[in-house]
């Protein structure tokens, strides 16, 4: 039993002493991003360039490092149970090196996010051709709840932010295609550790179904049955307010997922929609929405049928239309612009974790994909085709 309690104990002093020295590098670069942001005349591409492989080989030990902590909980709360009956075990031990954890990553983070801005002020700029490559899937994490079989949902965060909550992240999930709840996180490791500040019941009147909503300007935007049609929740004034866009139809969903009629999206532009008629045969219809009167600007129509798509999304007022490939890659294979109204065929082919996902949207305060995939958190890099770089600090900004 005491080898036993000696070898986790090292285990975790071990832990202990890589949080200490990742804390030490991330602190050194913080202070090296610090030197350029006050003189970046003084320093050329090929420094600027390794500040990147220095921050990405941080960013790679603390995963590497989560991940074997992750891997150990269950030893340690097996560890507990035993040696509290004999009195002998601290488990401030536990505790603390958890601390230093989040530490590491809160600190990560803002490293990341300095990095974000001074090597990315394209975030915000439309001045591209459109989207050329799509990362590899970043998993965060099983769902708050924890149930594999919470398959239905989403994530992310507030495409226009309110202030002091630039940094929040929400999720809501349940085991079918209804939308019953929504918890509110004031950051990235508050929700990896569920710790949530806000939680919102919506079946007193404001129950929804669907799986493509999203938050906007600290407020829901979602799909309605009763009756057919758009609702928004504002989580500010608690004020709800309703739509029925009379064409659309109940018929048409995306591939995957059943019940995604109405499909809202956000992007550096507004807020918009996407739905089908029978009037269009199954094709996608796009519709601007007016943020304050909560009515359609204006409507575009596509050749593509969505019970073909597995999912949509809105860059810059493009939309983009993803649709499979195989058992593990999706693409994004149609994209249509509305200020040309002109549509054509693509490939930007991106792995999947696992096979379906009922929600995928884009957000435009750090040009990521969010994915809400068989109850698991995701996200991806984009990468766009900049034709000018821009001059000017990006509107949004993390804090």
């Amino acid at each position: 039993m005491m080898t036993y309690f000696r070898q986790t104990h090292k285990k975790l002093e071990n832990y202990e002493t890589k949080l200490t020295e990742y804390s030490e590098k991330i602190i050194k670069l913080t202070v090296e991003v610090e030197k350029i942001e006050k003189n970046p005349d003084a320093y050329n591409e090929a420094d600027k360039d390794e500040i990147k492989v220095k921050i990405k080989q941080v960013e790679a030990l603390a995963k590497e490092l989560q991940l074997s902590i992750r891997s150990s909980t269950t030893i340690f709360r097996s560890l507990r149970v035993q040696v509290q009956l004999e009195k002998t075990y601290d488990k401030n031990v536990v505790l603390a090196t958890r601390r230093e954890y989040i530490k590491v990553q809160m600190q990560l983070e803002e490293c990341e996010r300095r990095h974000q801005e001074l090597f990315n002020p394209n975030i915000g700029s439309c001045a591209h051709t459109g989207i050329i490559k799509v990362g590899k899937p970043v998993v965060s994490h099983l769902n708050a709840h924890l149930n594999a079989g919470y398959k239905f949902g989403g994530w992310g965060r507030d495409s226009k932010p309110v202030p002091d909550r630039e940094s929040m992240y929400w999720y809501s999930g349940y085991t079918s295609s209804s939308i019953v709840d929504i918890r509110f996180y004031t950051n990235y490791n508050s929700l990896i550790l569920r710790n949530h500040f806000q939680h919102h019941n919506l079946h007193s009147g404001w129950y929804g179904t669907g799986n493509n909503f999203i938050i906007r300007d600290n407020t829901l935007y979602y799909q309605i049955n009763s009756p057919f049609g758009l609702a928004k929740l504002n989580f500010t004034t608690m004020r709800y307010e309703s739509r029925v866009i009379a064409k659309a139809s109940t018929r048409f969903s995306y591939a995957n997922s059943p019940n995604q009629n109405f499909d809202f999206a956000a992007d550096e532009t507004g807020l918009w929609v996407t739905y089908a008629t029978a009037e269009s045969s199954g094709r996608m219809v796009i519709a601007k929405i007016n943020e304050p009167s909560f009515g359609v600007e204006e409507e575009w129509q596509t050749s593509v049928f969505k019970p073909g798509v597995n999912n949509a999304f809105m860059v810059c007022g493009v939309l983009y239309a993803v649709r499979t490939v195989d058992i593990q890659t999706d693409e994004i294979f149609y994209k249509y612009d509305t200020r040309t109204r002109q549509e054509s065929y693509i490939s930007v082919p991106f792995v999947r974790f696992q096979e379906k996902y009922s929600n995928l949207d884009y957000n435009p305060t750090d040009q990521k994909l969010y994915m809400y995939n068989d109850g698991y958190y995701v996200n991806y890099h984009l990468w766009f085709n900049h034709t000018t770089k821009a001059t000017v600090a990006p509107p949004y900004r993390r804090t």
